[in-house]
């Protein structure tokens, strides 16, 4: 078999690395009073050039590279494309979104793809210690950027909360990381799935995963670690929300995959029953708070965390089909999430003057394609036929039922149920024809959005993504599937011949 260079392996990470080096050389080589819109270009065309790179990874054979810390499959490609993505769309919301004089604009669209650098690694990595170096680099970049609208209250205490809650359950990771070394004498992932069900020391085993479980179900916005999701939301601008509620959780839900299934899949009798509950207590929750929610983006924050106990729902499911099928929700609820967030943007502006409910009364009149697209997005997160939110929740209850977790499936759909009182809420107020006198006898003067070339793209590829999963969703699954299986069965190149522990440890 011919070798391959280890380079190939995060050729993505290095593409996007360079161009955020890029960025900031030209950024501070320019005059100040110089645009730094341009900048942005440069973020999407790199992002792009990555994500073209993460399609020509699936022509090299599956293996680990650097001394078996990344690896190259099916599963790590999927990811990849999907973050690559989800990126590309915020950056070219930002575009349009950002005003033209913005504080430290070449920084912004920096930071961007950094973030997506360590994103993309935490899905290759097979080396638990990179795995907290890409988890740190993803998290740095995003406490920055949701403290983004420094002259507000709300941007600072936003990136506060975020950081000083993100820090304290990256150190339960950490410390997992560090109990589970203790008991297998090894920080790689594949030896520690041969190692742990023979470790001596089980309770460190055991304690490893729930430590773990703690730091990874905080970064998906999960019940109980959910308490930072719906101020970080309100408080960082709307083209970072649209990142942060897709691009990161996908990372993060791919390290979990990863965890659950290919680190500890000897342990699923205890960490089944776990997300079980987890998932359960997420849509719970996440629904009822989401019914008396008046700002739309502490609304959509209370969504998400519904929308990962329905997602958490899938891991119930055994083998390849759990993996697939939650594969294929993140794709689902990454498309149609950054398309309502890109509309939110275009209604409420940079600094978010029409943040409430009522403040959409009426958009289907005023800007018939945003209310019409504010519709379909809402419809696809009920889960409506021909979206992508349908089959996205049709496959995770079926993995559940696979599973045998009848009951959280039935749990999971009265809870669809639930959630659609306030999407058609929303759905409702943008159809009502506005009346001519609001207000006290004064007419409400809406600003008029600014939608841009930059804009326009991003909602095509939102719009395309969700009809796509929604209508033609066979591709997806079947890259969801060729995922699943590679994790399942991971390449032997990538586990060294280790028979001694302590031989790792040394």
């Amino acid at each position: 078999m011919t070798q391959v260079p280890d380079i190939y392996r995060i050729l993505p990470e290095v593409i996007l690395a360079l161009s955020g080096v890029v960025i900031m050389l030209i950024d501070a080589s320019l005059p100040a009073a110089w645009p730094r819109r341009p900048l942005g270009w440069i973020a999407a065309i790199g992002t792009t050039i990555a994500l073209w790179a993460s399609v020509w990874q699936l022509s090299l054979p599956e293996g680990a590279g650097f001394y078996a810390t990344v690896e190259t499959s099916a599963f790590t490609v999927f990811f990849h494309i999907l973050i690559c993505g989800i990126v590309l769309v915020a950056l070219l919301l930002s575009l349009d979104a950002l005003p033209e004089h913005t504080h430290h604009q070449g920084e912004f669209y920096a930071l961007i793809v950094f973030g997506a650098v360590g994103m993309c690694l935490l899905t290759s990595a097979v080396e638990l210690l990179v795995v907290f170096i890409a988890l740190e680099i993803s998290s740095i970049s995003t406490y920055i950027l949701a403290g983004w609208r420094k002259h507000t209250g709300r941007g600072p205490e936003a990136a506060i909360k975020y950081f000083l809650l993100g820090s304290f359950a990256t150190a339960f990771l950490l410390y997992g990381i560090a109990l589970i070394f203790g008991a297998t004498g090894t920080t790689q992932i594949y030896q520690i799935a041969l190692l742990a069900p023979a470790a001596q020391n089980q309770t460190l085993v055991l304690a490893a995963l729930a430590l773990m479980l703690v730091g990874i179900l905080f970064k998906v916005s999960a019940v109980p670690f959910h308490v930072w999701t719906p101020d970080v939301y309100e408080g960082a601008p709307s083209p970072v929300v649209a990142l942060l509620s897709t691009a990161p959780k996908a990372a993060a839900f791919a390290l979990l995959l990863r965890v659950v299934y290919e680190m500890f899949p000897h342990l699923r009798s205890l960490w089944a029953p776990l997300l079980w509950i987890v998932a359960v207590l997420s849509m719970t929750v996440g629904n009822l708070a989401a019914l008396r929610q008046q700002n739309v983006k502490r609304m959509l924050a209370y969504s998400a965390i519904a929308h990962a106990g329905y997602l958490l729902a899938a891991f119930a499911g055994i083998g390849e089909i759990g993996i697939a099928a939650a594969s294929f929700y993140i794709a689902a609820y990454a498309a149609m999430n950054v398309g309502i967030f890109a509309v939110v943007t275009l209604v409420a502006g940079y600094d978010e003057q029409l943040s409430l409910i009522d403040d959409y009364r009426g958009l289907v009149y005023r800007s018939p394609i945003l209310g019409s697209l504010l519709i379909f997005f809402l419809l696809s997160l009920i889960g409506i036929p021909f979206t992508g939110g349908f089959f996205g929740k049709f496959y995770s209850f079926s993995a559940a039922v696979g599973g045998g977790a009848i009951r959280l499936a039935v749990i999971g759909l009265l809870n669809s149920g639930l959630a659609a009182a306030y999407y058609l809420r929303l759905v409702v107020v943008a159809a009502q024809r506005p009346s001519s006198d609001q207000d006290g006898g004064q007419r409400i003067a809406y600003p008029r959005p600014a939608v841009g070339a930059a804009v326009i793209a991003a909602l095509f590829l939102a719009v395309a993504a969700t009809l796509v999963l929604g209508i033609i969703p066979g591709a997806t699954l079947d890259a969801a599937q060729s995922a699943a299986h590679t994790l399942q069965a991971p390449p032997q190149a990538a586990v060294p011949a280790v028979t001694d522990p302590a031989s790792v440890a040394r």
